[in-house]
């Protein structure tokens, strides 16, 4: 395993392990034994860090780590980063960085993981319609009463970031960064390296799009989130695949697959901290060796810009993703 520091978290892997899938929702379901047995083998592959959230599975993700970690002896217990800063009603989210939401979240993430601090605490997404500073200033407040460890957040623009920082620091930005996704290195990236913010990647391998598994025939049923993202309709299904295919040969030039060169070249990013993989069966664990223990360089590099430019016309980023900006009103 490779580590890397994250403000006082020191040697964390550089591969954390994502558990959006683990909580169900938007992921077809999961199952909890299966859930755990891949927190347990995530550990054993030298994987320190567990990223997760109250929005995934309303509650569902948190609470199945948190069954996992009570079966771990505590010196052995990973790195717990979850979010704050969504509410939700009747399956629809919506961002809530307000006071009172930031101070009920963090009890109830508590209660459901079963632990008493959380190290790595994002807001989820921007809050447009509440005060960056004060919810900053508020979630300082419960790291001086030893609730948090670490301040970050997720999603956030340079000028999200810019007035987050009136109230805190923030320790690493969580961002959507693949190979497919990169509309970070625009703004965001700079910005984050001028005030040495490190990322934190999701989306390694853009929903299945480069674990080197996907096909034309692959049809995506119930709430997969697959079925509303762009990249998934024609014509761009087919650019994409084409893309991983080119890929797929590189990679194999260079003896690897595409799942390591996708992991590898976010690995490779200067400014990465850590990049999650998500995983709901510890079997969707066993090729991460595969992107450990080499390098990519210079060449490599201009080659993968090369492969994207000739086979994506029209790329698409994750912003179907986002929640909306407004909220109900008695909500």
């Amino acid at each position: 395993m490779e580590y890397a520091d994250i403000a006082s978290l020191h040697q964390v892997s550089k591969i954390a392990l994502g558990t959006w899938a683990i909580g169900g929702w938007m992921w077809g379901g999961s199952d909890e034994r299966d859930a755990i047995a891949t927190i347990h083998r995530a550990q054993e592959l030298g994987i320190n860090i567990i990223d997760t959230a109250p929005v995934y599975g309303f509650g569902r993700a948190e609470e199945i780590v948190g069954k996992a970690l009570r079966q771990m002896p505590v010196s052995q217990r990973p790195y717990i980063a979850t979010k704050v800063g969504l509410n939700w009603r009747d399956g629809k989210v919506y961002r809530d960085s307000r006071p009172a939401r930031l101070r009920k979240e963090v009890d109830d993430s508590l209660r459901r993981l079963g632990i008493d601090h959380i190290d790595l605490y994002f807001v989820h997404w921007p809050d447009h319609q509440s005060d960056f500073a004060e919810a900053a200033q508020t979630l300082e407040s419960l790291r001086a009463q030893g609730k948090i460890r670490e301040i970050a957040v997720s999603n956030f623009q340079p000028a999200d970031m810019r007035e987050f920082l009136k109230g805190a620091g923030i320790a690493a930005n969580q961002l959507p960064y693949n190979l497919f996704e990169r509309d970070i290195e625009k703004a965001t990236l700079p910005f984050c390296r001028e005030h040495r913010i490190p990322i934190v990647a999701y989306g390694a391998l853009c929903r299945g799009l480069l674990s080197g598994k996907m096909t034309a025939e692959r049809k995506f049923t119930g709430d997969d989130l697959r079925r509303v993202d762009p990249k998934f309709q024609a014509p761009r299904f087919s650019h994409y695949l084409a893309a991983a295919e080119a890929l797929e040969a590189l990679a194999a030039r260079l003896g690897h697959s595409l799942l390591g060169l996708a992991l590898r070249w976010l690995l490779d990013q200067p400014d990465l901290a850590c990049a999650l993989w998500g995983a709901r069966r510890p079997e969707q664990l066993e090729n991460l060796p595969e992107a450990l223990g080499w390098h990519l360089d210079s060449e490599n590099f201009r080659e993968i810009d090369e492969i994207l430019q000739k086979h994506i016309p029209d790329p698409v980023g994750p912003e179907f993703m986002a929640p909306p900006e407004e909220r109900p009103e008695d909500l």
